[in-house]
């Protein structure tokens, strides 16, 4: 399984609503590097770079990255992926997300050359499937609320709100979407940093009334002894996101109880390993954890329900069908019913690419 290419290029989606925004930006698209690795055996393995600048990557910096680390890669044996991540770390300090994308497409390239799904390497399948969690983006309260009516309607159990740190507003929001989809639907939070400490407890005290299930990453990334402070003044579960940017990061998280949950990404991560070390540290730790927004194609999902479906650990629903909201997606073969993704069965991802070839010989 000599890894003979290495083909990096850039992967644009528009949003099917281009004003879609969070407390961190909004943009009408969604950007990131595709890798396709190829053995001399002819076999062909996916993975996904995304560029998401909040967490230190954009397409530039990940096209740089890749090129850098190909050498690290083209020549080995793709069965070889603990030595090879291991020459990554070695060659280049950080770049998760473009390290992430080699992580994925060598296991995808395992998995195929085996003739078995991607759960296989993990333990094999604990679960059929997960629970479902759509995003609501920022907008007036009564919008959101019709945005999260639509959803509803579509099969979905578990909603996501978008808020900024307006503490009135924010409420506003809160309320509006439970009194249009009623008790039976299970509301969570993300203010993407947005708060403070004191407005955090201020806010989610308030929120409580509604039902919330949980909230993620309330304050800033760097705030830990902020984080730790709303985790004990609230009754809603707190869930660290951008907190949890690395295997230190939720080792920290962990050991200090600064929260009650942490969002797996595996982008975020630097692949399916270290992310499968992250959900470990989180069981022995008590620590609840699930599978956070992956916003790409549907490949990027993909890796997501493999891991999902493999762990023991995930016990709420996880954000794996945010390509729903996406537009010219090249992958096929995972697709939301009533509001619920199977497992995916066929070799490798399970998901088939249906765009162009890439170039050949790419040494």
């Amino acid at each position: 399984m000599i890894i003979r290419d290495f083909d990096a290029r850039t992967v644009v989606l528009r949003k099917e609503d281009p004003t879609w925004k969070f407390a961190l930006g909004a943009s009408p698209v969604t950007a990131g590097v595709l890798l396709t690795l190829q053995t001399q055996d002819g076999v062909v393995g996916y993975g996904y770079a995304s560029a998401t600048a909040h967490m230190g990557s954009i397409p530039s910096t990940l096209l740089a990255e890749l090129e850098h680390l190909k050498s690290k890669v083209v020549g080995r044996d793709a069965g070889d992926i603990e030595s090879i991540l291991d020459s990554l770390d070695a060659s280049l300090r950080g770049a998760p997300q473009a390290k992430a994308a080699i992580d994925c497409a060598l296991h995808d390239v395992v998995s195929r050359s085996l003739n078995q799904p991607l759960y296989r390497l993990f333990g094999g399948r604990y679960r059929e499937s997960v629970p479902l969690l759509r995003i609501l983006a920022i907008k007036a309260p009564g919008e959101m609320a019709l945005q999260a009516q639509k959803l509803v309607d579509q099969g979905y159990h578990y909603l996501k709100i978008k808020v900024h740190g307006e503490v009135d507003e924010d409420v506003a929001r809160v309320r509006a979407i439970r009194k249009q989809v009623g008790d039976n639907v299970h509301l969570t939070i993300d203010a993407n940093q947005a708060y403070s400490a004191k407005s955090a407890i201020s806010a989610l005290n308030k929120m409580a009334d509604f039902n919330i299930d949980l909230a993620e990453q309330p304050v800033p990334a760097g705030d830990f002894e902020g984080l730790s402070l709303v985790t004990r003044s609230v009754p809603i579960t707190i869930e660290a996101d951008e907190a949890a940017g690395s295997l230190d990061d939720i080792y920290r998280l962990v050991t200090t109880r600064a929260c009650d949950a942490v969002s797996l990404k595996i982008p975020k991560l630097g692949g399916m390993r270290n992310t499968v070390t992250a959900a470990r540290i989180c069981e022995q730790g008590g620590v609840a954890y699930r599978f956070g927004a992956a916003v790409g194609p549907r490949l990027l999902a993909s890796f997501g329900m493999h891991l999902a479906c493999a762990l023991r650990g995930v016990d709420y629903a996880c954000e794996l069908a945010e390509f729903a909201r996406l537009l010219d997606d090249e992958f096929s073969g995972l697709d939301v019913v009533d509001g619920r993704i199977d497992l995916p069965t066929g070799i490798g991802s399970g998901v088939v690419w249906n765009g162009p070839a890439p170039p050949a010989n790419q040494q």
